[in-house]
């Protein structure tokens, strides 16, 4: 990974699982060819890891603030992340925690 990543964590509330949302993230993560994961919580919120230049990073935050079509998105978290965090060399889809 380029030492110019920027990398978050965000937690996004709302309706946001049975809605489509992680296959949405999956998938607008992968366009913009983030590097990172989504996962459902068992609090019924959306987590997600990205890693990516700023500037693509903060426009996948943007859509996850907009969302998919059925989800209501109540807020969206973000805090700095680790490069540790990061599971392989694209973006992954993980199981509920």
């Amino acid at each position: 990974m380029a030492g110019t990543d920027h990398i978050v964590r965000a937690s996004i509330t709302g309706r946001v699982q049975g809605v489509g949302f992680r296959a949405f993230v999956e998938r607008e993560a992968s366009m913009r060819r983030l590097h990172g994961w989504v996962r459902n919580r068992r609090d019924g919120s959306v987590e997600a890891l990205f890693s990516g230049s700023r500037d693509v990073v903060e426009d996948m935050l943007a859509a996850c603030i907009r969302g998919p079509m059925y989800a209501s998105v109540d807020s969206v978290a973000v805090e700095p992340a680790s490069a540790d965090l990061l599971i392989g060399p694209s973006f992954h889809v993980r199981g509920t925690v």
